[in-house]
């Protein structure tokens, strides 16, 4: 099936024109690797449960690619065809998106901690043809619950397991086959090449509104920012990342397993993560880079105080995710020579803004970065008016990183006749055109008519000693509107919080009594994302039944 998007001829004319979209794909570049260094690593694969690693090198990984790319084909995958995986950050991921490009098929990544519920919705609405899934990944059988997906889709033809055997063996039906003898496979591959605006990866949304959306990109939303992101941070073929974060979502895709390719690059893939074991693989592989959201940089700054000296190559850590809080980078600080970058990006964008190497650290705290070569950021009033500098609205984003519509929901696509779309986010930008992204907009408390800052309060609430995590709802109140309810996670050696102590803490901060939560619950985890975010939905939810301060 072909896919439909909401690109239009005139953004395709636009893009091409400023140079953004250049209609190169990421097997372009794997080309040019293989041409240049086919004998230098491209991927290390850290697999935790077994303790064992394995490398590819360029040379290797091409030869696997093109094995499984003539494999698909033989499977009946045609052009615009889904094909799902629900993979950890293995090798095989990598090579399964590279093999779909060849062949013009779609990639559609699922995170490891889906279940049956989530994966019929997508894999029903994707019309997913293959589903590559691991035999047992972190105690479950994902090869048992694959088999039983597709005996209730129509559309999965073929369920395909990492370790498995049979018919259903990933490695019998894409790798243990000789290539056929009379089959011009470069012919085939030149057949099926896409173009920069055909869509290459399906991905869904984490949900922390409800339901899923399939996201669509195209070689050249997902390329346009790679290249400006590499260029701001100087990254180059001699920076090793080490990639934890999931290769299932946006962040992971694509500075795990895009971008060390782009970059003619070592991507080191840890599949569970482990700070322990983080640490033994950043002495042993000494990688430059790092990528994750908060908690990563959390443990990294915990592993520091005691491994400092085998942490020193790492060299920069990009944030995104959540607002970074300043005891946080005080503490990597002490310990690590390492500059972190603040980031904000959507599943419909990638990153669209970062700090700089030439900013003050301070930034990294204070804002989530300026706009992206190729992106522009716009804040506005409730009717859309821009905002002046300073003042919290509604965030827009519109350039060439933005996605090319919702898989079968062109209606939810909201970019307006300008290009822009409305990211759901509250945000400020100041006169240099850093934003700071301040909530989402169904997470604004408003009590008594006041609005209340959340981001302040929560980052000053990482500050006490007791608390791991925070996030505020409003619980609904009917004389003042609503009320400010806390949902904390304790750290390690912590067993009670109480209100009272909450309330001292943030009054020696002078922090005003009116923002100050009338509720608190100590909870053991807070409800996330596959990608680490709080799904503040539920805890408002759970906060309707709460009882009232």
């Amino acid at each position: 099936m072909k896919m439909t998007t909401n690109l239009t001829p005139e953004r395709c004319i636009a893009m091409k024109d400023s140079g953004a979209w250049n209609d190169m794909l990421i097997t372009d570049y794997l080309d040019e690797a293989v041409s240049r260094v086919p004998d230098k690593t491209a991927i290390i694969t850290y697999t935790m449960a077994s303790g064992e690693h394995s490398t590819l090198s360029y040379r290797e990984l091409a030869e696997r690619v093109a094995r499984i790319a003539v494999g698909l084909v033989s499977l009946g995958v045609e052009r615009d065809d889904v094909v799902s995986c629900q993979l950890p950050n293995w090798w095989q991921m990598t090579a399964l998106h590279l093999a779909c490009v060849r062949i013009g098929a779609i990639l559609n990544p699922l995170m490891p901690i889906f279940r049956e519920h989530e994966l019929r919705f997508m894999l029903a609405q994707a019309e997913s043809k293959v589903l590559v899934v691991p035999t047992v990944f972190r105690g479950f059988d994902h090869g048992a619950m694959a088999a039983g997906l597709k005996k209730e889709l129509g559309s999965l033809a073929h369920v395909l397991v990492i370790g498995g055997e049979g018919d259903s063996s990933f490695d019998a039906c894409l790798l243990g086959h000789e290539h056929d003898q009379t089959l011009d496979v470069a012919r085939l591959f030149d057949e099926r090449r896409p173009s920069g605006d055909d869509v290459v990866q399906l991905l869904y949304t984490s949900g922390t509104t409800g339901k899923p959306k399939g996201v669509m990109h195209t070689s050249n939303t997902l390329m346009s920012h790679i290249r400006p992101l590499a260029e701001r941070l100087a990254l180059g073929a001699d920076d090793t990342t080490l990639m934890p974060s999931p290769l299932a979502h946006q962040l992971g895709f694509l500075y795990g397993l895009m971008m060390p390719i782009y970059l003619q690059a070592t991507a080191i893939l840890q599949d569970t993560w482990l700070p322990q074991e983080a640490v033994k693989i950043i002495r042993a592989e000494r990688p430059s880079l790092m990528l994750g959201s908060t908690p990563f940089l959390a443990d990294i700054a915990e592993q520091a105080i005691d491994h400092g000296p085998d942490l020193q190559s790492l060299k920069l850590f990009l944030c995104a995710g959540a607002p970074i809080p300043s005891p946080l980078v005080e503490k990597a600080a002490r310990n690590l020579p390492t500059r972190i970058i603040s980031a904000w990006g959507m599943t419909e964008n990638g990153a669209v803004t970062t700090t700089c190497l030439e900013d003050d650290p301070s930034r990294a705290v204070e804002s989530d970065g300026r706009p992206l070569p190729y992106m522009e950021l716009k804040v506005t009033d409730i009717e859309g008016r821009p905002l002046p500098p300073g003042q919290e609205g509604s965030l827009w984003v519109r350039g060439a990183s933005l996605f090319v519509g919702y898989f079968k929901q062109p209606d939810l696509y909201g970019v307006d006749d300008e290009g822009w779309f409305p990211t759901g986010d509250l945000a400020r930008l100041d006169e240099q055109g850093y934003v700071r992204i301040t909530g989402r907009s169904k997470d604004v408390v408003i009590r008594g008519g006041e609005n209340i800052p959340i981001v302040d309060i929560e980052n000053t609430l990482y500050q006490h000693p007791a608390i791991q995590a925070v996030a505020l709802v409003g619980q609904p109140d009917e004389r003042l509107g609503e009320r400010l309810c806390a949902y904390v996670t304790l750290k390690e050696g912590h067993d009670e919080l109480t209100l009272e102590e909450v309330s001292r803490f943030l009054t020696e901060r002078q922090m005003t009594r009116q923002y100050q939560p009338e509720f608190l619950q100590v909870l053991e985890e807070l409800p996330r994302t596959p990608s680490g975010k709080i799904q503040k939905f539920k805890l408002r939810e759970q906060a309707t039944t709460a009882p009232n301060a």
